[in-house]
């Protein structure tokens, strides 16, 4: 069966690796780390440029990891992230989350973070994701919420961008609010609903290093990532418009008691 054709809204420009970069098994995947143990093998699911990957493989070792993405430059990023850490028991690989190119039953913990807001179809690649975890091991699931993202002070600008953002993504066919459908969709998998455990999570920003480093990156994704080109390509916004929002994002950084809060769906659920 061919896979669904999915729109990565991001894309990996520069900006969008800086996000990516700073993620860390703690800030990203605490909800996880009490399940894991040394010596489980372990599959992240879109690992991007693979930080909370090798930080996961330190927690299992000496089990084996391996992170997949379908984008090979990424991988080779991941490669070489894997290579500075001396982390030698984790392979990065180009990989389809419809189609996982191993056995049935392959891996104790399959982990995927902020993969499933981007499909077309999330609950096949949780079945997906099922199939090649062994029975009773670990799934774990984690995506923002977009409509739950709140800040202050307000900013018209800032709801024009999230409005936006929102625009795009329904029409790559894919779900910004995804965290609050990750219990519905784990369910519609076919996990046994006694082993599911949904909890929430959250990131925010709101020191004055926080506040520059979150403002900074999405102004650039603001007119430089694929969000821009596929907002420009869809007839939703235009380089003025989305100059715009460039600059609302600057203004909300330099806000002395600015604030930002994401909340993500997160599940855990045996297989």
């Amino acid at each position: 069966m061919e896979s669904p054709q999915d729109v990565y809204t991001h894309g990996h420009h520069e900006s969008v690796l800086r996000s990516h970069r700073w993620r860390t098994a703690e800030n990203s995947a605490a909800y996880l780390l009490p399940s894991l143990q040394p010596g489980q093998r372990l599959l992240d699911v879109g690992c991007g440029p693979g930080t909370i990957t090798i930080d996961l493989a330190s927690r299992v070792s000496p089990g084996d990891v391996v992170g997949i993405d379908r984008s090979a430059k990424v991988v080779e990023v991941a490669r070489e992230a894997a290579t500075e850490a001396d982390a030698a028991n984790v392979a990065f690989e180009v990989g389809d989350v419809y189609a996982l190119p191993y056995p049935d039953a392959s891996f104790d913990v399959v982990h995927a973070h902020q993969v499933l807001q981007h499909l077309v179809d999330p609950v096949a690649a949780l079945r997906e994701i099922r199939r090649v975890t062994r029975p009773g091991g670990i799934v774990a699931v984690r995506d923002a919420d977009y409509a739950a993202m709140t800040w202050y002070p307000p900013s018209a600008g800032l709801d024009e961008w999230l409005t936006l953002y929102h625009e795009v993504t329904q029409a790559n066919h894919a779900e910004a609010d995804a965290g609050r459908r990750l219990l519905s969709w784990v369910r519609q998998a076919g996990f046994d609903p006694a082993g599911i455990a949904p909890s929430a999570g959250v990131w925010c920003y709101a020191t004055p290093e926080d506040r520059t480093w979150w403002s900074s990156l999405w102004a650039d994704r603001a007119v430089a990532s694929n969000f821009a080109a596929q907002a420009i390509a869809h007839g939703l916004a235009d380089e003025v418009a989305l100059e715009h929002l460039s600059d609302a994002w600057r203004e909300w950084g330099t806000a002395e008691d600015g604030w930002f809060s994401i909340v993500h769906g997160e599940v855990l659920a045996r297989a």
